[in-house]
């Protein structure tokens, strides 16, 4: 009997079943369409192609992918002038060196305002995949900072206003929808933009997931989440002001980094790069996030102060007692009766400041914070992992962040310590051998003790504490066209953690290639890691290596690009479990359509050899999902403007199982072997 997918969903219209074949023959035709399209008044491919080719998004958390896409869609949408900009602006590009930041300044002050992004090319340390990636984010024109007109005046000039609104519509039904979630089976949200001058922004972003009530029991307000925020830069003396809902960041991120975490490739790739980052937030995602006020101020020429604080509700479970604290949540989901008793059952604020003189290379920063819960944080102590766990109420930390960056030597580092009188350390150093070659080495030591609510900065664990090791890796561009990179990483950890009963450690290891030519372009990725985890009767640990591999073709002329993609992972604890998958992308950009259709098939043993394929989602979203068992995923998305205002986007995904008469578990469950989604999406601007 031939395999079917059948569309079920609120909506009657959409009940008939769909063939497979009926599906990938309308995939196909759509594409052909999209092939044989003119190629005149052709649009750029996505800056997310290129962002994929410099760091590992497998590497980085879902809400970190997010917060990445809302930072640099920002950015994107204001691009940076360079011939107007300061090395602070230039270091909001998370994706820059050290060395690529100073060599464009220098470049600018030893030739002047370039007159095209062209010149890109005269700069040594950016690579191919570099420039194009800048070009996003970045213009050339106008006049040099001396020259520009006072920041006063710029400061409300060129007003812009964007209104986006997206609407996810399931054609299946989960347990859940029929009895356990308390609202509608949809996602959507809604945003709202302001930006005058570069130099001010204002947003309004209300977000609900999937099961969630809308305008209904504790959502009377209507959204489940909502955030807000007003951001000045370049006002007088003031840097940088927030207030509302922002990120901040300062250092490596020790004590204090709400902003991203980004995966080792991408460490390697902006070579360690640290400093102090503060924005309006206006991401979907509910636990990232400060609320309240932050500023940065230009105390002195090369003396800088940053003060915030922040007062929110969170999320937190309860033990038994109902008034102390076992764990902080960080998923933001209010579906059932029992999530949503969760919901902002706790308070907690943070206050603190940042003090940073940087001059001539140098810079040496001094942060101290201060946070507490109205409630005692007392998790269970009878699990081996949590002996060294955050308790209390009241906690302090401080840190000491310091670095040095020349054209060609970069060292930078932070030393944090705590009410837990422990200590963490990372410190990092990276040199230019030569043009397009560089080194990067990192240290780093968290010990089992130490602990900050707030911190994010390297790990292989995933956490500020327990971890010690060394990372080294190196970048080779040989010529224009060819970049390559790879890295080592150990780790040790010296207590028990999640999985593991006793003192284990870790080694990471990767080779990544990437060539482009002309309108032809290869990538090839392969990456070995060990780790260790408890045996089934945790008497003893067993080795774990995990092996996975891509290698990918682009082609891209004309109106259109072609992307063939292959995967591969190997999962080996004594057990092996292996994955691939076959992935191939289209896409025709054309006058004001653009249409871009993905397919592919998969095939693994288990969850332990997933695999990972990059799809480009609606605006300020990253589709990045992970596949197992064995199926076809395919997805086709179409996008229209309507002039020069107003662009209408919809989406529709299929992932059909050919191994399983069910998806998930629990009330995720969907009694089917097949999940389609629609998404559509307005997006206004003037």
């Amino acid at each position: 009997m031939k395999p079917h997918l059948t569309i079920t969903g609120p909506a009657a219209c959409f009940r008939r079943p769909l063939s497979i074949s009926a599906a990938v023959g309308l995939l196909v035709f759509l594409l052909s369409v999209a092939v044989t399209c003119p190629a005149h008044a052709q649009q750029a491919p996505p800056w997310e192609q290129y962002l994929d080719r410099v760091m590992n998004i497998e590497d980085v958390e879902e809400d970190d992918r997010t917060a990445i896409m809302d930072q640099l869609s920002d950015l994107a949408e204001h691009p940076i002038n360079l011939n107007r900009t300061t090395r602070s602006e230039l270091e909001q590009l998370p994706f820059l060196t050290p060395q690529q930041v100073q060599d464009i300044v220098e470049y600018l002050y030893r030739y002047g305002p370039m007159k095209s992004l062209g010149e890109l090319a005269m700069i040594s340390s950016l690579d191919w995949d570099h420039q194009q990636l800048l070009r996003f984010f970045v213009r050339a024109d106008g006049t040099p900072p001396e020259q520009a007109p006072p920041a006063g005046s710029r400061l409300f000039a060129h007003p812009h206003h964007e209104l986006v609104g997206a609407f996810e519509l399931p054609f299946y039904e989960r347990h859940g929808d029929r009895k356990g979630y308390l609202g509608y089976p949809y996602r959507h949200w809604l945003r709202y933009t302001y930006a005058s001058g570069g130099r001010v922004r204002a947003g309004l972003t209300g977000a609900q997931d999937a099961g969630e009530p809308f305008m209904a029991g504790r959502n009377g307000a209507g959204y489940d989440f909502y955030s807000a925020f007003v951001e000045i830069r370049g006002a007088g003396p003031v840097r940088t002001a927030v207030a509302g809902r922002y990120r901040l960041k300062f250092g490596h991120g020790l004590i204090l980094n709400t902003a991203q975490g980004f995966g080792k490739l991408f460490a390697l790739s902006s070579l360690g790069r640290a400093g102090t980052s503060l924005r309006g937030y206006s991401s979907r995602a509910e636990a990232s996030c400060l609320q309240g006020a932050a500023a940065t101020i230009a105390l002195r020429r090369h003396v800088d102060m940053t003060l915030f604080a922040s007062y929110r509700s969170i999320d937190a479970t309860l033990n038994a007692d109902s008034t102390s604290v076992a764990t902080l949540l960080r998923t933001g989901l209010h579906r059932t009766a029992h999530e949503m008793e969760r919901k902002h059952n706790t308070r907690q604020w943070l206050a603190g400041g940042h003090v940073e003189w940087n001059g001539g290379g140098l810079h040496a920063g001094l942060t101290a914070l201060g946070t507490g819960l109205d409630r005692t944080l007392e998790p269970d102590g009878d699990r081996l992992r949590y002996r060294y766990s955050p308790r209390g109420s009241r906690f302090w930390n401080v840190s000491a962040d310091y670095g040095y960056t020349s054209h060609r030597f970069s060292v930078s580092g932070e030393t944090a310590t705590g009410d837990a009188h422990a200590i963490a350390t990372v410190n990092t150093v990276s040199l230019c051998l030569a043009d397009g070659l560089s080194l990067m080495a990192l240290q780093r030591f968290y010990s089992c003790r130490y602990y900050a609510l707030f911190s994010r900065t390297f790990s292989e664990g995933g956490h500020t504490q327990n971890e010690s090791g060394c990372y080294a890796g190196i970048t080779w561009n040989p010529g224009k066209s060819l970049s390559l990179m790879a890295y080592t990483d150990y780790a040790y950890f010296a207590w028990a953690r999640y999985g593991v009963s006793r003192p284990s450690h870790a080694w990471d290891n990767l080779v990544s290639a990437a060539w482009q030519h002309g309108i032809l372009g290869l990538q090839a990725r392969y990456r070995v890691r060990l780790k260790q985890q408890d045996n089934d009767g945790a008497t003893a640990l067993d080795n774990v290596v995990e092996q996975r591999a891509r290698l990918a073709l682009t082609v891209k002329t004309g109106g259109w690009d072609f992307r063939t993609q292959a995967d591969m992972a190997l999962s080996d604890d004594g057990y092996a479990s292996f994955g691939w998958m076959v992935t191939q992308h289209l896409g025709c950009r054309s006058g004001r359509l653009q249409i871009d259709g993905h397919a592919g098939y998969f095939d693994t043993d288990d969850w332990r050899s997933r695999v990972y394929a990059y799809e480009r989602g609606l605006y300020y979203t990253f589709s990045f999902p992970a596949f197992s068992g064995r199926g076809l995923r395919y997805a086709l998305r179409a996008q229209w403007a309507f002039g020069p205002h107003l662009t209408a986007v919809m989406r529709l995904t299929t992932t059909d199982y050919f191994d399983r008469d069910h998806i998930s578990s629990g009330l995720q469950q969907i009694d089917r072997s097949a999940m389609t989604e629609l998404e559509m999406q307005l997006r206004f601007r003037i």
